[in-house]
């Protein structure tokens, strides 16, 4: 396709994905709320919590065994909404650094919780940055308005809890061993993801072929440099079943990766390149879609307008996730629906989570039918 051709198509698109956006729903979200459930004072709360994984989690770049988090509280009225905030290194963000945010949101200004749009944006500009901090309100607030609505949000949306894709389960780099291991523990999951962007990469590949030949997605996380060597790796992985790549080269390089994205025989999907909405526009013509996660986006209302943009513009969509309790992945598993893939096993890799929520049934996304985000404390 000739460059011209490129931008008169891009520009089409992106005047089609600002007129969709106009039309938001958190505007007119409240009409028929009574008014007695609109007056009130909310009340912030948080601690912090750590995570444990089942196994160490290798990527391209480092390797864990835990996760730090921030678990939030917003109480109306005797009802109280639940969020979270999760910080894998990447994100630079700590148990301090959300705390701090958090110690100077104030909530009691706010007489009515259905104002969600003035209220996150109030939020968003407290600072920059801090972006799983504004997503632990961001999900806390939509699991209370969610429960004084007496709805979950994939109805108050108008999404088909029915149309969930399966998830992927994710395989970190690892030993051809443990490699096997993970493997066959992951029976029950139709789609795996595979963490690569190493020396290993076809090592991994061919030791999860020697236990399944299950369809298969991988995440680079930037690792590869050069986009030739690129290209023969993709041509590699579709000829071994793999269907999607996240990320393979650093977001830096947008030229490499359109020039991936128009030879590649695999969808290319931009995950650490695109992280809030504004990025959403920038990524047409470089990626083949983009992938969701409410701790870059800041949480669910963002999300909600990433994913409304991202149709608009013919671009593809994940629906991802950190290292996070079923709160946060029940959270966003209310987008799965409209989304072509998802990738929320994030709860399944640890071994102390406190709520339940959203479940995977034969390897398939099942929406809570709770009202809110549809978690309990357990």
């Amino acid at each position: 396709m000739s460059q011209n051709r490129r931008d008169f198509l891009k520009s089409a698109v992106l005047a089609a994905g600002a007129a969709m956006i106009i039309n938001d729903p958190y505007t007119s979200i409240a009409e028929n709320i009574p008014a007695h459930m609109k007056s009130g004072s909310m009340k912030l709360s948080y601690r912090p919590y750590t995570l444990e994984l089942k196994h160490a989690f290798s990527i391209s770049s480092n390797t864990r065994t835990t996760t730090p988090i921030v678990l939030t509280e917003i109480e109306f009225n005797g009802i109280s909404g639940f969020g979270e905030a999760s910080m894998p290194p990447y994100l630079g963000e700590s148990h301090k650094t959300v705390t701090d945010f958090l110690s100077e949101v104030d909530l009691s200004k706010y007489e009515n919780p259905f104002d969600l749009e003035n209220i996150l944006d109030d939020i968003d500009n407290i600072k920059p940055g801090n972006t799983a901090a504004k997503a632990s309100v961001d999900i806390a607030l939509h699991d209370l308005v969610g429960k004084l609505m007496g709805q979950p949000w994939f109805n108050i949306w108008g999404y088909d809890k029915n149309k969930t894709p399966y998830t992927s389960f994710t395989i970190g780099i690892d030993k051809p061993e443990i490699i096997r291991l993970k493997t066959k523990e992951a029976e029950q999951y139709k789609i795996l993801k595979v963490k690569l962007g190493r020396e290993t990469d076809k090592e991994m590949i061919e030791t999860i072929r020697s236990v399944t030949d299950k369809p298969l997605t991988t995440d680079v996380n930037q690792g590869w440099k050069e986009k030739e060597k690129a290209l023969e790796m993709l041509h590699w992985l579709k000829e071994r079943n793999v269907i999607v790549v996240e990320q393979p080269l650093p977001k830096e390089q947008t030229d490499d990766l359109a020039w991936l994205a128009e030879r590649s025989p695999i969808p290319i999907i931009g995950d650490e390149g695109v992280q809030r909405l504004a990025d959403v526009k920038k990524a047409a013509g470089v990626y083949h879609g983009i992938k969701i996660k409410l701790m870059k986006c800041t949480g669910m209302r963002e999300a909600q307008k990433m994913l409304l943009l991202a149709r608009s513009l013919g671009l593809k969509v994940m629906i991802g996730c950190m290292t996070e309790t079923s709160c946060a992945i029940s959270a966003a598993s209310h987008l799965s629906p409209m989304c072509d893939w998802a990738d929320l096993d994030g709860a399944l890799l640890i071994k102390n989570d406190i709520f339940d929520g959203m479940k995977v049934t034969d390897g398939k996304v099942t929406l809570p039918a709770r009202p809110g985000i549809g978690v309990v404390k357990i």
